[in-house]
């Protein structure tokens, strides 16, 4: 609809360049993914960015999250930079530089917002994967990405205060935003299920690299259900359980796991207990 509405209006020039832009700016994730190993789904082109879609979401390291979510924006700092070089140079028209140079910039600056599915939305979420569980993270990251979204549909409003017509296409796009981290929301309990199912394959690679455990200290009536959500991606965990004071066993996460995974399958855990 905004190709033919541009063509329609004689942009056709500047509805191209911004969708070159686009598909450059994935071409940057695409290529960061493609070195870690990633296994590539799917590339949708939107008109504010795009969206790559793995087979490895969430379950990769937070370090490799974080890499392949840069390397867009840092695609369009060195579109913007050359740009702006072969304008200086004279190989371009310096107007066309400058909407280029851009474009670029608010691409780039966009997509940096903390809201998933944009790369600033996943470098935050990579960056929490440090310091909280990873079910908080999940569930924070939703929440703040849902108040981000309603800001950008807000923020269409503004021009209404001076008595101008609201922004249509930034409104498209908080609206957009919206609905897509609303159905995230709803998604997080099989999301975090998609981690847990691969947690075991990284913790055996971290133990036979060799990697010091954080310990997690609970009651003896805690139940796995409950357990699991205090895993924090980044670690190893092994959990102490105590009663009155005393340790009475120290359960390795992978047995955790096993024990919470074998009751979902046995119908004994509810994954509403995660939402």
């Amino acid at each position: 609809m905004l190709m033919l509405l541009s063509l329609a209006m004689g942009e056709w020039l500047g509805i191209v360049t911004l969708f070159g832009i686009v598909l450059l700016h994935e071409l940057g994730h695409l290529w960061m993914a493609r070195r870690f190993g990633w296994t590539i789904r799917e590339v949708k082109l939107l008109p504010f960015g795009g969206v790559l879609e793995v087979e490895e979401a969430g379950t990769v390291p937070a370090r490799e999250e974080a890499w392949v979510a840069i390397a867009g924006p840092a695609q369009n700092v060195l579109l913007a930079l050359f740009a702006g070089g072969a304008s200086w140079a004279g190989l371009v028209d310096a107007s066309w530089a400058q909407g280029f140079m851009k474009a670029n910039a608010l691409i780039a600056l966009f997509n940096l917002l903390p809201i998933l599915p944009l790369d600033g939305g996943k470098i935050a979420q990579a960056w929490l994967s440090h310091r909280i569980p990873y079910h908080r993270v999940l569930l924070w990251s939703s929440r703040l990405s849902l108040f981000c979204s309603a800001a950008v549909v807000l923020y269409a409003f503004v021009p209404l205060l001076q008595g101008q017509v609201p922004q249509l296409n930034v409104l498209a796009v908080g609206l957009f935003l919206c609905a897509s981290n609303w159905t995230y929301r709803r998604n997080v309990p099989f999301v975090f299920l998609r981690f847990l199912v691969h947690r075991a394959r990284r913790s055996e690679g971290r133990i036979d690299r060799g990697t010091l455990a954080q310990p997690i200290v609970v009651a003896e009536q805690r139940q796995p259900s409950e357990v699991v959500k205090l895993l924090m991606k980044e670690r190893y965990h092994l959990v102490y359980v105590m009663r009155q004071g005393a340790v009475q066993r120290v359960v390795p996460e992978g047995q955790l796991i096993d024990r919470f995974l074998s009751a979902l399958t046995n119908g004994h855990a509810d994954l509403r207990f995660f939402m």
